[in-house]
């Protein structure tokens, strides 16, 4: 039954409306930021260089597999998805401000820009301090400050106050993630940091050229020895910077014995060729191409990428999780947190058909499943459900159940 209009506006609500002097307008809701305050920031320079987009893609592609909390078989195959608290953090909401997927990219960009991140359960349902097992209800990245045998001090972002503060948590109940490719990105001396510093020389060389100056050597027709004379080249000096400031045009007059040698010419000194260099090496280190950073890869170049970079980092995470965020208990109990990869993900649509032939002729997939990978909704027939063969004829198992069971006309001929 269709409600009434006026039941309708009786039970509605809207957010410039309804509002009284009790709601969130006029209540202290904490510190207030223009920017957001949880938000990651690079340092030590990395925010300026090509390692940014580096960073970045790395940490999105990983971000992209799905990481849920799951149920194992006898074979240590995937058997269900466990719908818990935790499940919920890795596949839906890790935090207030974050989804399941923004909390991975923040995780893995923290662990390259540091070498190592923390991530820290802020919510629990039991004090795991104190509790043998506890329930995890929000997950936040955590930069580590501070090493003690037992125990991490870590600055993690509190959502309660809106600011990021300092806490001392043990290490038995904190996933501590570092970089699989430390040595590479973070070490002192290694080709990222390398090429970070030389980079930031650029940048260096680059401002000072465009900083509007005119670099420029002005020769008197005399010699500059005594007080008089550089007094009288000083005022020179500065009668000329006054006709080119003043001037529209930026232009100014000199004497015709007086000479003015320009010094911002462009001088080679080796720098664009060492950058170069380190980023080819750079690449080569950690797998990954020019083509995969603007998207023209093929299939092989971004298997390559995916088992050399991406996967290593996807294990040191869901290591991690399992040994820190499941007790013995849940994991004799066959629970597990595993990633699950998509492979026709990098498969052109062309092959796709020939791939779902031979997927559902060999009966490995069924066809909902297929469809699913390509995008179309699931059949409601149940056929579509069924791991068969469609080229083959179905079984006739009813039929010669009932000729079995069908009982024997007796010779009435005798």
């Amino acid at each position: 039954m269709d409600e009434s209009i006026g039941s309708r506006l009786k039970r509605a609500w809207n957010v410039f409306m309804n509002r009284d002097p009790t709601d969130y307008s006029y209540q202290n809701l904490g510190s207030a930021y223009s920017y957001r305050p949880d938000r990651v920031f690079l340092s030590r320079g990395n925010e300026r260089t090509i390692t940014n987009a580096i960073y970045n893609k790395i940490a999105v592609d990983v971000a992209s597999h799905p990481i849920m909390h799951i149920r194992l078989d006898d074979q240590e195959r995937y058997k269900e998805t466990i719908d818990s608290k935790l499940n919920t953090c890795l596949t839906l909401e890790a935090n207030i401000d974050q989804t399941s997927r923004a909390f991975f990219q923040d995780a893995v960009l923290s662990m390259f820009d540091e070498g190592v991140v923390a991530l820290v359960p802020v919510d629990t349902l039991y004090d795991p301090k104190k509790a043998g097992s506890y329930q995890i209800l929000s997950l936040r990245t955590g930069k580590i400050v501070e090493w003690y045998p037992k125990y991490i001090r870590v600055e993690v972002y509190n959502e309660q106050t809106g600011q990021k503060e300092q806490i001392v948590v043990p290490k038995k109940m904190t996933a501590i993630i570092e970089n699989p490719f430390y040595s590479v990105m973070n070490a002192p001396n290694s080709t990222m940091q390398r090429l970070v510093r030389k980079l930031n020389l650029l940048d260096a060389i680059d401002e000072q050229s465009g900083s509007g100056k005119l670099d420029l050597i002005i020769q008197l027709p005399y010699v500059i020895k005594s007080d008089a004379r550089r007094q009288q080249a000083e005022q020179r000096r500065k009668d000329i910077e006054q006709q080119l400031a003043g001037s529209k045009y930026g232009i100014a007059y000199t004497d015709g014995t007086e000479h003015i040698t320009q010094l911002n010419r462009a001088v080679d000194n080796n720098l664009m060729k060492q950058i170069e260099y380190l980023t080819n090496m750079l690449y080569s280190q950690l797998g990954i191409t020019q083509a995969i950073l603007d998207g023209t890869a093929d299939e092989q170049a971004m298997l390559n990428y995916t088992t050399r970079i991406i996967e290593p980092i996807l294990a040191a995470l869901v290591d991690e999780m399992n040994r820190k965020f499941l007790t013995k208990t849940a994991r004799s109990q066959k629970q597990a947190i595993k990633y699950f990869t998509d492979p026709f993900r990098l498969v052109p649509v062309n092959n796709l058909a020939e791939i779902a032939d031979k997927f559902t002729r060999n009966e490995i997939m069924t066809s909902n499943e297929i469809r699913q990978v390509i995008g179309m909704k699931p059949s409601k027939d149940p056929k579509a459900d069924e791991l068969r063969n469609s080229n083959l004829s179905a079984p006739k198992e009813q039929e010669t159940i009932d000729v079995i069971n069908e009982p024997k006309e007796e010779n009435q001929n005798g």
